[in-house]
C-alpha cells in the first residue's frame, strides 16, 4: 500500500514539474534577487545551517535580506506571521515555527523573516514594506511557483535519497531526475557520512552542469538554556567531563547523537521525539528520569529544540549544542550567492 501511494504521489509530483516546464503553470517574479534553499527528500538536511550561512554571506554585502517560509509546526499555518522585522523578534516559536524562531534568534539583526504559506503575496509585501534586495525561499526547490535567480539543492551524506522511494513509502519528495533544475548541490555532512565521492558522481550524472560542493557539520560551542544570551559559554572541555543524555526533536535525530560521539562527548543515553516536537512539563519529567537512569548528570539538545523549552523547568543542567556549517570551497559558494 505504501509502495502505491508512493507511485501515485510520484506521478502527481512529476506531472506537476512537467506543467511548470512548459509553462502552463505560471512562475512569479517578486521583482528581486530570489536564492532558493531545498532539497530532494522530507526531513533534515542541514538546511537550516545553510541558510544562516548564506544570509550572513548576502547581509556582508549590503543586502536587505527576506527570508521567505512556511513556518512548518507553527500554531496558524494560514496566518501570516513576520517573525522579525530585521531589528526585534516579533512572535513566539509557537506562532512562527521552531525553524523560522531559531534563525531569527541567530541572526537577530541581519535579516527579516516571514512566515506564509503564500509566499509569492508575501514577497511581493516584503519588497514594498522593507525594500528587500534579496529574497531567501527556505525550502524552496518544489515552491516553483516562485521565480529564483538560484537554485541550492542539499543532500545529506548519510541517506542521499530517502532510500530511492517517494513518500510515504520513503523520504522522496520527488524523483532524482528533479536535480536537473538545480544550480548548485551541497552534499552536507560529509563528515558523518560515507561513499562521498561516488554520491558526487551520482550527482554529476544526474545533472552534469551543476556545481557541486561538500559541507561538514561542526559543533561550535555549547550554552545553558536558560541562559542562550549570556556571552558566558562553558567550554566544550568541561561538558565532555560528564556524563551526558542527550535529546531532540528534529527530522534526523540520529546525525545529531552521531554528531556527539564523534566529537567526543560521553552520551549515556539518547531520546528522540518527531521533527517539530512541542515539549511539555511532563516530557522534562520523562527526559530527566531517563537522563537519571543513565546515570547522566546533564542534558544536551539542538537549537531547534531550545526555542520551545526556555520557558519549562528542568532541574538537571540542560545545554544548548550550537552546530555551524563548514563549506569546502566557501569563496567560491559565496561568489555565486
Amino acid at each position: 500500500m505504501l509502495w502505491l501511494l508512493g507511485h501515485i504521489f510520484g506521478k502527481v509530483a512529476e506531472l506537476r514539474n512537467s506543467l511548470y516546464d512548459k509553462g502552463v503553470l505560471d512562475v512569479f517574479d517578486l521583482r528581486a534577487r530570489v536564492i532558493s534553499v531545498g532539497n530532494l527528500t522530507a526531513g533534515g538536511t542541514g538546511k537550516t545551517p545553510l541558510v544562516a550561512y548564506i544570509s550572513n554571506i548576502l547581509h556582508s554585502r549590503g543586502e536587505t535580506v527576506c527570508i521567505l517560509t512556511r513556518g512548518y509546526g507553527r500554531k496558524d499555518p494560514k496566518e501570516r506571521v513576520v517573525v522579525t522585522d530585521g531589528k526585534r523578534i516579533l512572535t513566539d516559536a509557537e506562532h512562527a515555527g521552531d525553524e523560522p524562531f531559531e534563525l531569527a534568534k541567530k541572526l537577530l539583526g541581519k535579516v527579516i523573516i516571514i512566515a506564509d504559506a503564500d509566499r509569492v503575496s508575501a514577497g511581493e509585501w516584503a519588497r514594498r514594506k522593507f525594500g528587500v534586495t534579496t529574497f531567501i525561499l527556505d525550502d524552496g526547490f518544489q515552491h516553483r511557483k516562485v521565480k529564483r535567480d538560484l537554485d541550492i539543492v542539499c543532500i545529506d551524506s548519510t541517506d542521499p535519497f530517502g532510500g530511492g522511494k517517494m513518500l510515504p513509502a520513503g523520504r522522496l519528495r520527488e524523483q532524482k531526475v528533479g536535480l536537473d533544475r538545480a544550480d548548485v548541490v551541497i552534499v552536507t555532512r560529509a563528515n558523518l557520512g560515507s561513499g562521498i565521492a561516488v554520491l558526487r558522481s551520482s550527482i554529476a550524472d544526474l545533472n552534469p552542469e551543476t556545481q557541486i560542493f561538500t559541507s561538514e557539520t561542526a559543533i561550535s560551542g555549547v550554552v545553558d538554556l536558560k541562559d542562550i544570551q549570556s556571552k558566558r559559554r562553558p567550554t566544550q572541555r568541561e561538558i565532555k567531563e560528564h556524563k551526558v543524555f542527550a535529546f531532540c526533536g528534529i527530522g534526523n535525530p540520529e546525525i545529531f547523537f552521531k554528531q556527539l560521539w564523534q566529537d567526543g562527548f560521553d552520551a549515556a543515553g539518547t531520546k528522540a521525539f518527531r521533527d517539530h516536537f512541542v515539549y511539555s512539563q511532563k516530557d522534562v519529567a520523562e527526559i530527566e528520569r531517563l537522563a537519571r537512569d543513565s546515570s547522566a548528570d546533564l542534558l544536551l539538545t539542538t537549537a531547534k529544540d531550545a526555542v520551545k523549552l526556555q520557558e519549562l523547568e528542568f532541574t538537571l543542567p540542560c545545554y544548548v549544542v550550537e552546530i555551524e556549517m563548514v563549506i569546502d570551497r566557501p569563496a567560491e559558494l559565496a561568489a555565486l550567492v
